[in-house]
């Protein structure tokens, strides 16, 4: 499985009170790098209004495992663990750059949803056969 990585600086307002990242604020991280990955497949806004469709969010499970704070750069990895029916599965990896620790794991449930009614249907075939090229990398 071919895995996404990118980095994100955390901002000054992103902090809780007690001086760490909010927990809001991870899930921000994910949604945004979810949606590079997206990109990085080929998978753009456009792309998606094409084919009749949008990727949302349905369930977020975040473990956090140790704080950042305003200025941690934080390396972000993200990959497709599972693709069916209406749902895709990714997993995250939150960790600052150059450390082994990890500060968060998360696992998010995605849900392809017509654009016109925001039902849930089918993922589109262009889209599983990406993934599957992907897996098999």
């Amino acid at each position: 499985m071919q895995k996404f990585i990118t980095h994100i600086r955390v901002r000054h307002y992103e902090m809780d009170a007690l001086g760490h990242v909010n927990n809001a604020s991870y899930q921000h991280y994910l949604e945004d790098v979810g949606i590079q990955h997206s990109e990085h497949l080929g998978f753009s806004l456009d792309r998606y209004r094409e084919l009749g469709g949008y990727f949302v969010m349905r369930r977020v499970e975040i473990d956090y495992l140790r704080p950042a704070v305003a200025g941690d750069i934080l390396e972000i990895t993200t990959w497709l663990s599972k693709v069916r029916g209406t749902r895709a599965i990714r997993q995250y990896e939150i960790r600052k750059k150059g450390e082994e620790n990890l500060v968060v794991t998360a696992e998010v449930l995605w849900v392809w949803v017509d654009a016109a009614t925001m039902k849930p249907k089918p993922i589109p075939k262009e889209f599983i056969t990406t993934f599957e090229e992907q897996k098999s990398a």
